[in-house]
């Protein structure tokens, strides 16, 4: 079925797109693509160098009579966001993403499709191994696990590169020219509580799932379920009304993720008050969340009953500290207009057999807002006697608007499709602001072709935005000076 996709034009970047794919290549797991990445640049017999935390840079001198033009750095993380739905069969350690083609839009069968940053490694790939496309001299940096914490940003030291430009390809809307973004804070509550014999007699698995998910930065703004507080609201209707206890909660995966799916098993004496909460709040949901999660279901049906359950005094408290952690917009940005400036994701509850971890990924374009936020999140946690934690935190990227690159790509943008692109600053987290810390006289700019529901299945990638992304890059090279 990949085959189809290699017959897309430009062939050579949708081939290296296909042969990626083709590589396992989850967050923190990249053994395989960097040797895959590595093997590349060696049978093309540039020079190739993997740092200590896993970072590989491939350097390719200029083309005849582009010499004396600045070095250019161009940058794509490896990793991907793996995500699948509950009903696809797919194991990701050992799978290529199977693809295809449906319309102007290329789709993985149910699951991420990788295009996140896959595209923007293809594209690299593809200069380096070109032998007729007109280029300054090339820095490729290929960075390590951007997607849960970007460590291989953070562990790049100074030195290493020589460029003074660097273009990141992971921006994801063909308009835009990115120019900032915001950090990042991982705040986790772990802890542990003592189990007890349930005293109810009939327990149910009660799920909710087939939300839409999405980006917890780029798409916080649009108002989708998290499955981990919709959870929480039944769940606690349930402990009220139908006297349920609770076994164990399963909510969410990636920090980065939406979360999509979450389920719970509950014990109860009451059963008919437990099916009749389900049904109230299948409907309350699906009309709460009609237009962003039309898909949205809540599911009881009986399961095997369990040893043990949360005990009254810790499962309240749990509830009350899931309902107080913020989730979505806290902030929108008074400088930008339709910027998101702060905002959280309760991306993972894991509750089960006497320990627990609440985990999120808070952001935020001011860092002293990011920290404010962090800090209400962990006085929710403690307030049910979590340990709280703070990891992964990385900085925002301040814009600089009249960089020299910023001004000549809107130039080139504005020549080749006869409009203004838009330039702007992203919620979403990027590398840009890592590196630059080492790299500080280094200008930066983001930009990519269209990519709709990164890290959700319902990830796609537009075929004529890539060729569009792909001239106006070429046309930035041959014109950088």
């Amino acid at each position: 079925m990949n085959e189809e996709i290699r017959e897309l034009s430009p062939a050579a970047l949708w081939s290296h797109f296909a042969d990626l794919n083709a590589v396992p290549r989850p967050s923190k797991k990249e053994e395989r693509v960097i040797a895959f990445i590595k093997a590349f640049g060696e049978s093309l017999k540039l020079p190739v160098s993997v740092d200590e935390a896993g970072n590989v840079i491939i350097k390719k001198a200029a083309t005849p009579g582009m010499e004396g033009r600045p070095t250019v750095v161009l940058q794509s993380h490896l990793d991907m966001v793996h995500q699948k739905n509950a009903s696809t069969v797919f194991d990701f350690d050992k799978q290529g993403i199977e693809m295809y083609v449906d319309g102007d839009w290329v789709k993985a069968k149910g699951t991420t499709l990788g295009a996140d940053n896959g595209i923007g490694v293809a594209t690299i790939m593809t200069l380096l191994s070109s032998a007729d496309i007109p280029h300054p001299p090339l820095e490729a940096l290929f960075t390590i696990d951007e997607e849960t914490g970007l460590t291989g940003a953070l562990a790049l030291k100074g030195g290493i590169l020589s460029g003074s430009i660097l273009l990141n390809l992971d921006t994801e809307e063909d308009t835009e020219l990115t120019i900032g973004c915001a950090g990042g804070v991982d705040v986790t509550g772990k802890g542990t509580y003592n189990p007890v014999t349930p005293t109810g007699h009939e327990a149910f698995s009660i799920t909710i799932n087939s939300l839409t998910g999405g980006h917890s930065g780029g798409d916080i703004h649009l108002g989708r379920g998290n499955a981990n507080k919709l959870m929480n609201r039944v769940m606690l209707a349930m402990t009220k009304d139908a006297g349920a206890e609770i076994a164990s909660i399963d909510g969410g995966s990636l920090r980065n993720a939406i979360p999509r799916e979450s389920t719970a098993v509950v014990v109860t004496d009451n059963a008919a008050k437990l099916q009749e909460i389900v049904t109230q709040f299948a409907a309350i949901l699906k009309a709460e969340y009609r237009i962003t999660d039309p898909h949205l279901q809540v599911i009881a049906v009986p399961a095997q009953m369990p040893p043990q359950v949360m005990d009254s005094s810790f499962q309240i408290n749990l509830l009350r500290a899931v309902y107080a952690c913020p989730f979505g917009i806290y902030r929108m940005s008074p400088d930008i207009k339709g910027l998101v400036q702060t905002s959280n994701n309760l991306s993972r509850i894991l509750v089960k057999d006497g320990s627990y971890s609440l985990q999120c990924l808070t952001r935020g374009s001011v860092d002293t807002e990011k920290d404010d936020l962090a800090n209400a999140i962990t006085a929710a946690f403690q307030l049910m006697g979590a340990e709280v934690s703070y990891s992964n935190n990385y900085p925002g990227w301040e814009p600089k608007p009249d960089a020299p690159i910023v001004q000549l790509m809107s130039t080139i943008y504005q020549q080749l499709f006869g409009t203004q692109p838009n330039v702007n600053a992203v919620h979403a987290g990027l590398e840009c602001g890592i590196l630059g810390r080492n790299y500080p006289a280094m200008q930066m700019i983001s930009f990519g072709p269209n990519i709709f529901g990164a890290h959700s299945p319902d990830e796609k990638v537009q075929i004529s935005s890539v060729q569009k992304f792909w001239s106006f890059l070429l046309e930035t090279l041959k014109e950088i000076r």
